[in-house]
């Protein structure tokens, strides 16, 4: 295998104790040095595959290699070069973030040192004697991202780090995560069901439908394909007619009007003079370009 892949799997697949299939076939590429998101709606497969790539979950199909090795055969070398927050870790309200850490300190091998640097990274350097009960839901997560920090992961797996945040605190984690992986170098793979919010955050993007990776690519990748699904929304005199018309553009109705395909500014313009040329008058042009959501949902019920 090629050992800048920090993350390879190939043919995941899994069977729910109670016989569901929740994985098929799922074979996820991440390089070193990216933000990597992995989206999907709840219930799509984005956990179990999380827990199979840390071991916590027992592999059943596949094979899975982290930094470029067997991780069934290598787990404890591999685990100890990985950080993760994986649902909601134990912190303990009564205690301080620095206590917080201490107790986890010896469990990671980690120094006091350590301890005030990843403190430090997540911004929590200054909360003193504060308890963590105390602290905001966003202020939370970042303590909990500091202790997945402690044995200095060159790999950083976060599952759903968004979750319940509010605008400020998911502006916050944006933020660290962007840090981590440009002043320590980590590679992240984060779920995610917040579509828009992942779009600012990474590099490349993989979505998963119903156990199954439905598109796998960069953030430009994505781009051209959200381009290629942007719909323009038409209503005119007579829309029957234009559908006729605007035939090559692959006209839907839409409500009140119709929906077509269009690659450029340019097709629009010609849309509008074909559609005069036939006399009709039109009442509505709306150019409807695909933000990650609605692909995402287009992707899904493609998928279904």
């Amino acid at each position: 295998m090629n050992d800048h892949y920090v993350i390879k799997t190939t043919g995941l697949e899994h069977i729910h104790t109670k016989g569901i299939k929740t994985l098929t076939d799922v074979n996820i590429s991440v390089k070193k040095g990216e933000i990597y998101g992995f989206l999907g709606p709840n219930g799509a497969g984005k956990t179990t595959t999380l827990r199979l790539l840390l071991g916590l979950t027992k592999l059943q199909t596949g094979k899975i290699e982290i930094f470029g090795k067997d991780f069934g055969q290598n787990r404890i070398e591999i685990l100890r070069k990985v950080g993760s927050l994986i649902e909601n870790p134990s912190l303990y309200g009564h205690l301080t973030a620095r206590d917080n850490l201490a107790v986890y300190r010896e469990v990671y091998g980690a120094t006091k040192a350590r301890t005030a640097e990843v403190l430090k990274i997540v911004g929590l350097q200054d909360t003193g004697n504060k308890k963590v009960r105390q602290f905001s839901l966003g202020m939370k997560q970042r303590l909990s991202v500091a202790l997945a920090l402690l044995p200095n992961p060159e790999l950083l797996i976060l599952d759903e780090p968004a979750n319940g945040l509010d605008p400020t605190g998911i502006i916050e984690l944006r933020e660290l995560v962007k840090k981590l992986n440009k002043e320590e170098g980590m590679t992240i793979l984060m779920s995610s069901h917040q579509l828009a919010e992942i779009e600012k955050m990474v590099s490349h993007v993989g979505i998963i439908s119903k156990g199954q990776i439905i598109f796998q690519g960069s953030l430009p990748e994505l781009g051209q394909l959200q381009q290629k699904q942007s719909r323009l929304l038409i209503h005119t005199s007579n829309d029957q007619l234009a559908m006729q018309i605007l035939q090559a553009h692959g006209p839907e109705p839409s409500g009140r009007a119709i929906s077509v395909n269009y690659n450029s500014e340019i097709e629009i313009a010609a849309m509008g003079r074909a559609l005069h040329e036939k006399q009709l008058d039109i009442y509505l042009l709306h150019p409807q370009q695909n933000n990650l959501e609605q692909l995402f949902m287009d992707l899904t019920t493609q998928h279904a």
